[in-house]
């Protein structure tokens, strides 16, 4: 069933809910959702959480994406993003083909520089730049890997594999970005490089966050620390274990766990004092800013949403913080400032949000459900707000 751009979240839960001829109250049962938090979503006037979605995804046999309206396409095609994500795919498809006779690569040493300015490009959000390039490099990187066989090389491809799971991941095409999350740990496999396997199995995480399967993503997380294990012990590995636990603190969160999610954290704050910030560390932006604003995420997944406020006041996140993660940060405190009825400041830290990263904020689900709740207290929201709405194509 395709996504109805022109519906909101609540609609197409109705919608899909009909499709499987349930009552609401049927629904509610199913999926341990209360009726009247699942009537006031339906009928728009109660945004989703993000658990909510997830637990009415489950019952209803549904892909989160088909409740979210995920990928927004209009709005991609408006940015001409559409056309980008073809030539990715098409990257993708080939990387047990050998070398291209029709591809001339770079040196292992441009490449990997290459690779290292789309990273940083996602990091300041000019997804556009990065998507039009990352074709190209992972055609090149390929046949490079292919030809050279040495673990250098197959780390280049495994990093242009990465950028194509944040690159899909931001603008909503998850199919995809599970896809280039196989492609990166079939270059990491050949590259022996258990860090990059290890990464691999947070970022997995991250997708089953998002799919509301936190079971599986807690596997992972646990299986991906494992993997950690085999690596030289030093900053590097610390890092990546370091960020393994923050996305098991999300998981626990949003699973209700907080005594899990609260050991994770620790144990996060404790890898992060011995690292200091790491932001480049594979682009992971660990660090102890990272675990304060990890902290804010889990409180808000516990639905103590007058803490996750206070934390993130306390919270310090520098302005060479990157403006990806500061984005998402804004966009999380908004929808805690949103539920507790601070709807000027939940309106200002999305306005945050946009003028940091406005290509990821316009395509996060989070910003829309928190632009929808607020909504109902449009009388009081500025002139501005219908005009964000616009741009956000709600």
């Amino acid at each position: 069933m395709p996504p109805h751009s022109g519906e909101h979240t609540g609609a197409r839960i109705a919608r899909s809910r009909k499709v499987r001829r349930l009552t609401q109250r049927e629904l509610a049962d199913l999926s341990h959702v209360s009726y009247s938090t699942l009537t006031k979503v339906e009928q728009g006037a109660l945004p989703a959480s993000p658990s909510v979605i997830g637990a009415l995804a489950r019952a209803l046999s549904v892909p989160v994406t088909e409740l979210t309206g995920q990928p927004y396409l209009d709005e991609l095609r408006a940015d001409q993003l559409d056309g980008l994500i073809q030539p990715i795919r098409e990257a993708l498809n080939v990387y047990d083909l050998g070398a291209d006779p029709d591809v001339a690569p770079r040196s292992v040493e441009e490449l990997e520089a290459h690779a290292e300015e789309l990273c940083a490009l996602v990091r300041v959000t000019s997804i556009k730049q990065a998507a039009a390039e990352l074709p190209g490099l992972i055609h090149e990187a390929t046949t490079a890997a292919h030809l050279d066989g040495k673990e250098r090389s197959w780390r280049v491809l495994a990093s242009a594999y990465r950028t194509a799971y944040d690159v899909t991941t931001k603008l909503g095409f998850l199919d995809l970005c599970t896809v280039a999350l196989d492609r990166l740990d079939w270059a990491a496999r050949r590259a022996s490089d258990p860090v990059l396997v290890g990464m691999r199995q947070y970022l997995r995480a991250l997708a089953y966050l998002r799919a509301s399967d936190y079971r599986t993503g807690k596997r992972l997380v646990r299986l991906g620390l494992s993997t950690l294990e085999q690596a030289e012990a030093g900053r590097v590995r610390d890092v990546v274990t370091g960020q393994l636990h923050l996305g098991a603190a999300v998981l626990a969160g949003r699973d209700k766990d907080e005594d899990a999610a609260n050991g994770h954290l620790d144990e996060a704050r404790r890898i992060a004092d011995r690292t200091g910030p790491a932001e480049k560390v594979h682009w992971l932006s660990f660090g102890p800013t990272n675990v304060s604003v990890h902290r804010v995420s889990v409180l808000a997944e516990l639905d103590r949403y007058p803490e996750a406020v206070r934390a993130a006041e306390g919270a310090a996140v520098p302005d060479f913080w990157p403006p990806s993660r500061r984005a998402h940060h804004c966009a999380e405190v908004a929808r805690s400032q949103m539920w507790i009825g601070r709807t000027d400041a939940a309106f200002k830290s999305l306005q945050q949000a946009r003028k940091l990263a406005p290509q990821q904020t316009r395509y996060h689900p989070m910003v829309r459900e928190t632009y929808a709740g607020l909504e109902s207290a449009k009388r009081r929201m500025p002139d501005t707000f219908s005009n964000y709405g616009s741009w956000l194509g709600v």
